[in-house]
Formats: structure tokens, sequence, C-alpha cells
């Protein structure tokens, strides 16, 4: 956590280690004080029977994607635990910080990793079908799920064990192909699975959605690790294009928290026109 610094991940102020009465060690973290988590306000809105609105999916799903793009390329972690209780955010500015680097690893290629990582209803395919050999997707994928939650109040995926969370996709994403299956873990390529089509994703969120969220989240949910889009590649989508708009604020008349103070570290390798698609002219 000493290497992290970024305006999207919660900040480390102090650490010490305390022994217990039977002499176990303990490690304890100080971190910044962020009020709430995205989990509980989305709660709060389905509690009054209602969505959260269309410009706080945009502002959590952007920020999110900008951290991971951050620990991603910059520092090399892979975070293996997205999900909304993990993503804490201040209810009045709606700045956004992930939290929870318990299971948090530098991924080096060739170097297995456990499988059972990452909470159920957020694990990737991938990791369902024993993958060791995984890469940063997986924080994707997991992304793909916290937005698709926010846009339909409830888990996309709410499997109640490992193999009802793949048959809970499989639903959705229809049956994976052969090549698909290949791609998350080349040992199960002659099992059978039912065939099942894929379900249309204006089915699923049924509620009109504007093309651009759906566009997003399905570049998110792929089987193939490979094909999702990478966290920097999501920060340039349309979905995100009213936030670089200058005249839009929040609900409550506040301007929009930081979102475009990247560092040049973040930018570093990208190519000027990427740059310029990312970083709105007000904000350079």
């Amino acid at each position: 956590m000493h290497m992290l610094d970024h305006p999207n991940i919660v900040g480390l102020k102090h650490y010490f280690f305390s022994t217990t009465e039977r002499n176990e060690l303990y490690l304890n973290l100080v971190l910044e004080f962020v009020p709430e988590t995205v989990n509980r306000m989305a709660r709060q809105y389905n509690r009054m029977n209602q969505r959260v609105p269309l410009i706080y999916v945009k502002l959590y799903t952007y920020q999110i994607c900008r951290a991971l793009a951050y620990i991603h390329n910059c520092v090399g972690i892979c975070h293996r635990d997205i999900k909304p209780q993990n993503v804490l955010v201040n209810p009045h500015t709606h700045q956004l910080k992930i939290c929870d680097f318990g299971s948090a690893k530098v991924l080096v290629k060739g170097e297995p990793n456990i499988s059972y990582i990452c909470s159920r209803y957020y694990r990737a395919p991938e990791l369902i079908f024993g993958a060791t050999e995984y890469t940063t997707a997986i924080d994707l994928w997991s992304t793909g799920c916290v937005m698709a939650e926010l846009l339909l109040g409830q888990p996309l995926f709410p499997g109640e064990s490992g193999v009802d969370q793949l048959v809970e996709i499989i639903k959705v994403l229809g049956t994976p192909t052969r090549e698909e299956i290949k791609c998350m873990n080349p040992n199960y390529t002659e099992f059978k699975f039912p065939q099942i089509k894929a379900h249309p994703w204006h089915k699923v969120f049924q509620k009109k959605l504007p093309p651009e969220a759906m566009d997003l989240v399905s570049r998110f949910l792929q089987y193939s690790p490979d094909l999702r889009c990478t966290a920097m590649e999501a920060c340039m989508h349309p979905f995100f294009d009213e936030l670089r708009d200058p005249n839009t604020r929040l609900p409550n008349g506040r301007p929009l928290p930081p979102l475009f103070n990247f560092r040049s570290q973040e930018l570093n390798g990208i190519p000027p026109e990427v740059v310029e698609r990312l970083v709105p002219e007000h904000a350079r």
C-alpha cells in the first residue's frame, strides 16, 4: 500500500503491529476516512424503490476504471476483489476510492496464482474454471458486474455456489464457445455444457438505458479475458462523455470530483491522440 498514491485509492496514513493475549501478531492499518461504500449507497436507493441516478453510475464506474488503470499499468498489481463493498465514496463530493488490498497481488507471467479468489458474484469465469494463469482482466470483469448491479438495482449474476455462478453467467451470456473456454482454461475444452442462447442486453436491463451503457457492460463481460476492454480503454468510452462536458454538475449543484488530474506516470506511453480523448480541453 506504500506504493499506491492515487486520488481514487484509499490512502495509508500509518501502520503498527500489536499482539493478542495468545501472542498472535497483528498488522494494523490506519487508512484515510471515507464515510460511505458504493454498496450502501446503492442499497439506500433500493430501499426507496429507485434506481441509482445514471450520473452516479458514470462517476463510480469511471473512477474505478481510472484507479485500475493506475494499479494495473503503473504499479503492476491486480486487486482481485473488486466489489461494491470495497469501493468507498464520499456522499457529498462523490469522489470514489478503492480499498481492501488484502487479496491484491503482482501477477507475474508464468507464475501460478490461486483461482479461489474474488467474491462470488464478481468472480470472472476463468477463475470459476480454475485458471491459475489469469491476468488483470479479472478486475475488469468484476467492474462490469459492479456497473451492471448499479444499473439493475441487484447483482447481475447472483450464484449460490461456484458452479451456480457459472450457470448464472451462462443464462445471460449464453454457452461459451470452445474457443472461449480455451481462453479461460484449456483443460475444459472437451467438457459438455448445456447449449443456451445469449440473452440480449436490452432485455437484461429492460429499463430504457442509453446504448453506450449496454455497450460498455458488454465490453467488460466477455468470456475471453483478452477481449475485455482494458481499464484505460474503458475511461475513454462514450458512456463517460457527459463527465467530460464542462457544464456537467452533480445533482446537488456541486462541481464533479477531480476526474482528469492525471499524473505523467498515468499517461506514460499513451499516444497523444488518446490523451486528447481522455482529458477534455477545459481540464488541460
